[in-house]
């Protein structure tokens, strides 16, 4: 697809791209560091039909929505000749105790023999975290491994 990148002259830059419908889709990055989600007018690709100012914790959490079922479901095909392998996203929620620690404090490929392959945080991708990853509210974890495995990956993730 082609991301059109356009500069808006004292407000920010303004990237988007076109739908099958013809509609265009975007984000308003603000020169103050806000961010708004941008739909085009069906009649009129530079009129704005509606405009979601996001706070930088929002604008996290749907980049999130959106970029970690792509990866999950590339790594699901690329698993899908080898049985007993599946693949599963986990966040790091309010209260869990690895929030502001490390994927080594985890102990999770020991614990359950499973691989923690990427760290989807603010909508940004981290890719085969080290054991000195920090954790954060938030992120959304991407980890292989067997169905057991990732059952107790998410306990372990929930309940220590």
């Amino acid at each position: 697809m082609n991301v059109e990148v356009t500069p808006l002259p004292g407000i920010g830059v303004r990237k988007d791209f076109e739908l099958g419908s013809g509609r265009r889709i975007g984000v308003v990055t603000h020169r103050d560091g806000t961010t708004d989600l941008i739909v085009s007018k069906r009649d009129d690709p530079d009129a704005c039909a509606a405009q979601v100012p996001l706070s930088n914790e929002e604008a996290a959490v749907l980049g999130n929505l959106l970029g970690a079922p792509q990866l999950v479901a590339q790594l699901q095909e690329e698993h899908r000749d080898l049985p007993g392998i599946n693949t599963r996203q986990l966040p790091i929620g309010d209260g869990s105790p690895y929030d502001g620690r490390t994927l080594g404090d985890t102990g999770m490929r020991t614990r359950t023999k499973v691989s923690i392959v990427a760290v989807m945080r603010a909508g940004q991708l981290h890719p085969s975290p080290g054991p000195d990853f920090t954790f954060t509210k938030g992120d959304l974890l991407v980890i292989v491994g067997t169905t057991d495995g990732l059952d107790a990956a998410a306990k372990i993730l929930t309940h220590g």
